[in-house]
């Protein structure tokens, strides 16, 4: 398995095929995000894609970006869409990504990282502490962790 990035792939429309057979609401969000050149919009300039390929397959994806759905500018960078796809879930492939953006996070000079999402007990298991629980940009509640790196 490999990790690309995305905006860097010449095979975009490939991977976009592949993410969107996900049963995530979320991944079909993403996919249109990029398909109708609004990523930057809403997750800022400068996000990345990242996808754990299997062949020319995808495994897992995750996002490094600036922003989230928690509107707050004194926190970021954010990772986000962690998704695995069911038949390589119990791998702790969503860990190798993990891993991937934050080194990448500390090569752009992050000292603390972000994630926000409704699962508990979950980013624990990959060094992340719980900080609050705050509205995100559709009005639901999300909890909000953090790493220092």
């Amino acid at each position: 398995m490999n990790i690309i990035e995305f905006f860097e792939s010449p095979e975009k429309e490939h991977w976009l095929e592949e993410i969107g057979k996900s049963d995530w609401r979320a991944a079909a969000f993403l996919v249109k995000n990029i398909k109708e050149n609004t990523f930057d919009d809403y997750w800022g300039k400068g996000g990345k894609l990242f996808i754990l390929t299997d062949v020319e397959k995808v495994a897992a994806f995750a996002t490094l970006s600036p922003k989230d759905c928690i509107e707050d500018d004194s926190l970021s960078p954010w990772i986000g869409f962690v998704y695995t796809f069911p038949e390589y879930r119990g791998r702790r492939l969503m860990g190798t990504l993990i891993f991937h953006a934050i080194e990448e996070a500390k090569k752009q000079g992050a000292e603390k990282i972000y994630i926000c999402t409704d699962h508990v007990g979950l980013y624990e298991k990959y060094g992340f502490t719980y900080m609050e629980s705050r509205p995100d940009i559709w009005g639901e509640i999300s909890r909000i962790y953090y790493q220092d790196i």
